[in-house]
């Protein structure tokens, strides 16, 4: 994530076609080490490609996906009350 992240901010900054060595100054500018071959990966998969439209495809990929975090929440919830007012009763058999 963290190569991506360089090279959106090469892109936003005006580099329309970063290298290795923007992203690498990038992230060494933040301490963080970087690894050859995941660079060029990055390069490779996104150079000559329109970022907006990567990203316009990728919100359309999440956006199709389910959302199982929302159930669980919610289910969780429901299951939430009853442990709630089963809690009282239980200490009220202590005493």
């Amino acid at each position: 994530m963290r190569y991506v992240a360089a090279y959106l901010l090469a892109v936003l900054g005006g580099n329309e076609r970063p290298n290795s060595k923007d992203l690498k100054k990038i992230l060494d500018s933040v301490g963080i080490e970087t690894d050859d071959e995941r660079i060029n990966k990055v390069i490779g998969e996104l150079n000559g490609k329109n970022i907006e439209e990567v990203i316009a495809q990728g919100n359309g990929k999440l956006a199709s996906m389910p959302a199982g975090g929302a159930v669980a929440v919610s289910a969780g919830a429901s299951s939430a009350a009853p442990a709630t007012g089963a809690a009282p009763a239980a200490a009220e058999e202590k005493k």
